[in-house]
């Protein structure tokens, strides 16, 4: 398979953080407007000045950063911190596992953010556009 499907890697990559990117952007678009039933299904946006609401403004404003590439690396190491916070204070008390506890979509967050932000934006990215994040060379 690798030596059919390797040859892509780079643009399922891109692919795979652009889907990220706009999912997650979409969450926070839930808690921030109200959008798609918004947090609790009635359409409401939540208080900006909340834990729920600072969680949303991560959501859109990393989303989006990663979607289109530009900071990848920062946002999603930001959204991954959210997300770990988010399953050690929201699920983790329900119990150990994520599967029954909930927290399954914040787990797998946390840990898709950690590797974009390891490996930052690759192609099909506004950073791999304006250079950020390419290695210069020795010294």
């Amino acid at each position: 398979m690798e030596r059919f499907l390797g040859r892509y890697a780079e643009t399922a990559y891109a692919l795979l953080r652009i889907v990220a990117g706009f999912t997650f952007s979409l969450h926070g678009a839930q808690k921030v407007f109200g959008c798609f039933g918004g947090p609790g299904g009635d359409g409401q946006a939540v208080p900006l000045a909340s834990m729920m609401g600072l969680a949303g403004l991560i959501e859109l404003v990393c989303g989006v950063l990663v979607l289109v590439g530009l900071l990848a690396s920062w946002a999603a190491f930001l959204a991954s911190g959210e997300m770990a916070t988010a399953y050690f204070m929201a699920h983790a008390p329900q119990g150990f596992w994520p599967l029954t506890n909930g927290g399954e979509l914040a787990a797998l967050y946390a840990f898709l953010f950690l590797y974009i932000a390891a490996r930052g934006a690759g192609s099909l990215s506004l950073d791999g556009a304006f250079g950020v994040g390419r290695r210069r060379g020795p010294g």
